[in-house]
């Protein structure tokens, strides 16, 4: 291996052919991110150069890496760009760019000088190769070749493949370039020209690796991939398996032409997980590497992991195992597409991805992957199966809004433990192991928590409008199946509220007290259903026998005729709404059924308790009287009061906000914990009132009050860390009582965040449950926060103030 400084005059000056390999990802560069900020350096080398033409100014484009074939007699040398295309390909075309604009001033000594860096000499150049000394042979050749060799004056827009980043760049820095030089007639035309040609050439520096045929271009490849546009495990992982292929002696482009699937669109698209945004060539190999290997590996670690499995474990040779790869991957992709078909009727995989999509969760695709392994040949009746359970444990933990924190950690489990085991015994199987779970992270609810729960419920208010719509379909469905009849189409139909929102005009009721029992029904399940089209809000907000007209006449939703008949005795008030609250909720029982006689009990029960209570179950309560004025804490807040209002919602100037700490921010600017921050006149903080209304009992004797340190461990800001030390000072004791606490606390999370002082996992460091055996350095490198040399970046570490003042209920 080789390392030098070169300019582009030493990197192109003689006949040669660098190939850009058809496993390198296609040229993902953009004006915004990197072409208007080169242009700028160029531009601003070249005003240096015209005021000082041999002053040493230069400018770092970045490094290369080229390693050179074998030497083949009566050919040009030729070296595969290993690492860098995206640079060298801009570098190339800012070139072809001003060579063009130059030659049309007629400027040819200037021109010929930049021709003399992109095109090899004819007399190089075998009959019928192509003379330009970098070589596309992925997907960008066609794009690259023809703006390459287009005449002056080049007609970007007429070009054929006008729409690709290629020709876009070079239309780009030929206006740029132009309008930079000015008028050619002016008099310091030539000098302006000079001095660019000047910079093209010889002021632009690039670190070059160059490799010989048989070293190891890999490890390089890797440990660069950061510069310039970040490459995606999806791409490292492509550039390992065709150098793996070529060692092989596949024939690498017969390969990436029948056996590569991932250089589409589809496959391109950024797609969120959690905090990230991945691609879903990427994603799918993550979930696909972790339904292979029955462990949990984060997005970071997909490369890694995906190398090691590869060459250690996986028994198969990668030309045997890229069509496998293939296959699954194709199937992934027909179920995401039909998924994403409003009117297709689903089979109960697709149906499973639409869900996961509605709910913004990707966790059982690991699952479906697995059961669609090409070597297990299930029974589609076992997978349904599966589906089913799995969809019901992963449903009823969401429609409680517990935590998916651990839940891949199961989903791993289920495939390592029960990849072996025979089809006819995996979903009882299955079905016993999640019963089994008793952990509040991850057990899976019973039908009477669930109906506890959701019956008084403001379900509008507490789920995202994709994951109450999926809810709302599935229980049409469910009704629909019964008479045999088609999906109701997933055409994202607007939720309607009967008892409308803004009821107090035309469904008016007398006395404080109805009118809470009134208000407490507007967003329960039972009031709420779908219809094919909106009503105008005259309609929506007019009285009751308007809205019943309006519903039977332009719907035909099953949701809608049922509620229909349930109100034709008592019209619609809030007994109607708690009956229709206890069928619907029956419903989703029925669709995510648990084992009979299952419960969800959990070891740890006071973990459970609901996070999510509202001011208005304390207004219902009767802990907070309407009307009731908060201060803020103590401060130059202290002058901003808010107000209770009948319905729960606090207002702060005439603002409304449905939770505490969204009125605190409003008033502080900031996120702010609202619990803490408003108190009542005797001096209570709202929290003081939940805690009542939740029934805790205070602290006694001595025994320490943990639930503070459980509150703000949930609470930690994503990308963050805080040592044991800042943790202790914030809930009054020292550091060493709150390391022995987490490390047996099963209520405790984001404990792999909770550091030394100097960023290091303690050396005592563990989980509260035995089996599990995750490594806290590779949970903090997946909550994007960098670790050097075993510690944690200290610039994201919380401070007491950070912390108290960033936890938000």
């Amino acid at each position: 291996m080789k390392t030098e400084v070169q300019t582009p005059m030493e990197v192109f000056h003689l006949p040669q052919h660098l190939e850009v390999p058809l496993f390198q990802r296609s040229y993902v560069w953009s004006e915004e991110e990197q072409w208007a900020p080169l242009w700028q350096d160029i531009r601003r080398l070249a005003d240096i150069r015209l005021r000082d033409p041999y002053g040493p100014a230069t400018h770092f484009l970045g490094a290369v890496v080229l390693q050179a074939h074998e030497i083949q007699h009566g050919h040009l040398s030729t070296a595969n760009v290993i690492d860098g295309q995206q640079r060298l390909t801009t570098l190339q075309v800012v070139m072809s760019a001003a060579e063009l604009v130059l030659d049309e001033a007629g400027l040819e000594s200037l021109a010929g000088q930049l021709e003399a860096l992109t095109r090899n000499q004819s007399n190089f150049v075998q009959p019928g190769e192509s003379n330009l000394k970098l070589r596309h042979t992925n997907r960008d050749r066609e794009a690259f070749d023809e703006v390459m060799g287009a005449e002056p004056p080049v007609q970007h827009a007429s070009l054929k493949h006008s729409a690709s980043l290629i020709v876009r760049a070079h239309e780009f820095f030929t206006r740029s370039i132009a309008a930079w030089l000015g008028d050619t007639e002016a008099q310091d035309f030539p000098g302006r020209a000079d001095a660019l040609v000047s910079v093209l050439a010889r002021g632009l520096q690039l670190v070059v690796i160059s490799l010989n045929a048989n070293e190891n271009s890999q490890e390089i490849f890797e440990t660069l991939n950061a510069r310039g546009t970040p490459l995606t495990a999806a791409d490292l992982i492509k550039n390992f398996v065709f150098q793996r292929l070529a060692s092989e002696g596949v024939d690498t482009k017969h390969a990436y032409a029948n056996d590569w699937p991932f250089d589409t669109k589809f496959w391109e698209v950024e797609v969120s997980v959690g905090r990230y945004l991945v691609s879903r060539s990427s994603l799918f190999l993550n979930q696909w590497l972790m339904a292979r290997t029955g462990e949990e590996i984060g997005p970071q670690s997909t490369f890694t992991r995906f190398k090691t499995f590869i060459e250690h474990e996986s028994g198969k040779s990668m030309k045997d195992l890229l069509p496998e790869i293939k296959q699954q991957a194709s199937q992934y992709q027909e179920w995401t597409e039909a998924a994403e078909d409003p009117n297709r009727q689903l089979t109960p995989v697709e149906m499973a991805v639409y869900r996961m999509r509605a709910n913004t969760t990707e966790l059982l695709k690991p699952i479906l992957i697995w059961l669609h392994a090409p070597e297990r040949q299930l029974p589609p009746d076992i997978v349904d199966q599966v589906i089913g359970i799995t969809e019901s444990w992963i449903v009823r933990r969401q429609l409680l809004r517990l935590t998916g924190s651990d839940l891949g950690r199961i989903v791993a489990d289920l495939i390592r433990i029960y990849r072996d085991t025979p089809p006819a015994d995996l979903p009882e199987q299955i079905r016993s192991h999640l019963a089994r779970l008793n952990v509040s992270s991850t057990y899976w609810p019973g039908d009477d928590e669930i109906r506890e729960a959701l019956t008084p419920e403001s379900v509008y208010r507490l789920f995202k409008r994709g994951r109450l719509r999926m809810l709302l379909e599935s229980i049409e469905d469910s009704y629909r199946a019964s008479t045999n009849q088609p999906q109701v189409p997933r055409r994202g139909y607007p939720i309607e509220h009967v008892l409308p929102q803004k009821w107090d005009s035309n469904w008016p009721v007398e006395g404080l007290e109805a009118e809470q029992e009134r208000a407490s029904r507007v967003h329960r399940l039972g009031n709420l259903t779908l219809l094919t089209s909106s009503l105008n809000s005259k309609v929506s907000n007019g009285p009751w026998p308007t809205k019943r007209d309006a519903f039977s006449e332009h719907d035909t939703l099953l949701l809608t005729s049922r509620l229909l008949r349930a109100s034709e005795t008592t019209g619609w008030d809030e007994t109607t709404i708690d009956e229709r609250t206890n069928v619907l909720v029956g419903e989703l029982l029925k669709i995510w059924p648990v084992p009979a006689g299952h419960s969800g009990v959990v070891l740890d029960s006071q973990s459970k308790e609901p996070d999510w209570v509202e001011v208005k179950h304390l207004v219902i309560a009767g802990l907070i009287e309407p009307g009731t004025q908060l201060m803020p804490r103590s401060g130059r807040w202290e002058n901003a009061l808010a107000m209770v209002r009948t319905d729960g919602l606090i207002e702060v100037n005439g603002a409304t906000f449905e939770t505490p700490s969204g009125a605190a921010k409003h008033v502080r600017g900031g996120a702010t914990n609202g619990w803490y921050f408003w108190r009542l006149e005797d001096g209570r903080t709202l929290k003081d009132v939940r805690d009542s209304y939740r029934g805790t009992q205070p602290v006694v004797g001595d025994r320490f009050d943990w639930e503070p340190l459980h509150h703000l461990l949930e609470s930690l800001p994503d990308g963050r860390w805080v040592s044991y030390g800042t943790l202790a000072s914030v809930i009054g004791t020292a550091a060493q009582p709150v390391g022995s606490h987490i490390g047996s606390c099963r209520q405790c999370t984001n404990t792999h965040r909770v550091l030394r002082s100097d960023g290091a996992v303690a050396d005592n460091f563990a989980w509260s449950d035995p089996a599990d055996h995750r490594s806290p350095l590779d949970l903090l490198a997946a909550d994007a926060i960098p670790v050097s040399k075993g510690k944690a970046d200290a610039a994201l570490e919380l401070s007491a103030d950070e912390l108290l003042e960033s936890v938000d209920s």
